[in-house]
């Protein structure tokens, strides 16, 4: 079965895959991994998540991403496919463009909340969260008689990220890469190949995603990278949860699950009114739509000695009921508070409602709600 183990504590077998740079992110003192998408995440290099969370925000990071798996969608029913899954109406996506599109079942439920990438006008890469859209697409394409190809390509995202992250790249690849807009691709050349750059990330600091295409050369684009950002402070990385949390982006998994619709994870505005846009969902959206929701996705600052990284959700309550949970928090070492992210009841949703946090049955910590993101 060939089993090892990580520093991390996980019994590795080929059911958890490595990705290019996993030998790179070990050489550089990674401190854990998650899994995502069965393969390893880093979670930790720096001596603690803090002091990642303040060079983030200064300096530049080199960031493993490859568990944003791409669900590669082509054919003649691409474009219909694609429609299909996401309440987004995507009709007017341009080749070049990234877009972030809800998937939603029958129920409208969240699938996942994938980058759709738009490569030709029959050719789509869904850039996942930690859930299995690539069977459910499948399922999808055979049941409708769809004419695609869907398969998952030998491409892995490598992130830069940072104030710092333009500067660097513009000096490896050219200045053109500074004329790539948010959320926007060009191609770029790597040792005599054709890879993919978007001006995207799951930081609110600014920075890029390199697409690599061909795993074999994982080693040569993160060495590339690393010695170049030596002259721009460059460290490893891996998304910061202060960061995360503070920018109000939210995690598939910890968030929200296919329990949530979009529109109670503040994604209404991704979410078409169209009478003649077909996707799955759309009715259950459609009653709830006009129902209203009942509970929707918040901030919560609260009191108390800074709290370490939530595993077990918190209740949130107000005058004894529960109204929440975090489900996502920690320590803010800019807002000198603690946050955290919730699902909040809609009578106790408004920026500046009193709140409790319980962090156990024994310590009640005072609060209250917020808008997202954390200003």
């Amino acid at each position: 079965m060939n089993d090892r183990k990580t520093g991390s504590g996980l019994n590795m077998s080929r059911r958890i895959r490595r990705s290019p740079f996993t030998d790179r992110v070990e050489r550089h003192g990674v401190r854990g991994f998650s899994v995502v998408n069965h393969m390893l995440l880093p979670k930790a290099f720096a001596p603690s998540v803090e002091e990642d969370y303040w060079h983030l925000r200064q300096h530049v990071q080199l960031w493993d991403v490859s568990t944003q798996r791409q669900v590669e969608i082509k054919g003649p029913d691409a474009a219909r496919l694609v429609q299909w899954m996401s309440p987004r109406d995507l009709r007017g996506a341009k080749v070049g463009q990234c877009l972030y599109v809800p998937l939603v079942d029958e129920q409208g439920g969240m699938i996942n909340d994938p980058v759709l990438l738009k490569l030709a006008d029959d050719h789509y890469w869904l850039s996942i969260a930690d859930s299995d859209v690539l069977l459910w697409a499948k399922g999808l394409a055979l049941g409708a008689n769809f004419k695609v190809e869907i398969d998952e390509p030998d491409v892995s995202p490598l992130a830069v990220q940072g104030p710092k992250a333009e500067d660097l790249l513009a000096e490896l690849f050219g200045e053109e890469i500074r004329n790539i807009e948010f959320f926007k691709f060009k191609w770029i050349e790597f040792q005599g190949t054709q890879q993919l750059m978007a001006r995207s990330g799951f930081s609110r600091q600014g920075g890029f995603e390199i697409y690599l295409r061909g795993g074999h050369l994982g080693g040569a684009l993160w060495d590339t990278i690393w010695n170049a950002g030596q002259a721009f402070d460059i460290t490893p990385g891996c998304p910061n949860l202060i960061e995360r949390i503070e920018g109000g982006l939210l995690s598939y998994g910890n968030e929200f699950t296919r329990a949530d619709t979009p529109l109670e994870c503040g994604l209404g505005n991704y979410c078409s009114h169209a009478s003649d846009l077909d996707y799955i969902g759309k009715p259950a959206l459609e009653r709830l739509q006009e129902q209203g929701i009942s509970r929707d996705m918040r901030g919560v600052l609260f009191d108390g000695p800074p709290c370490s990284a939530v595993g077990v959700p918190l209740p949130v309550k107000s005058g004894g009921l529960q109204i929440g949970q975090i489900t996502s928090g920690i320590w803010s070492p800019r807002l000198r508070r603690n946050i955290g992210l919730s699902m909040i009841d809609r009578d106790f949703w408004a920026a500046g409602q009193k709140v409790e946090v319980m962090m156990s049955k024994e310590d009640e910590r005072t609060g209250e709600i917020c808008l997202l993101p954390f200003s």
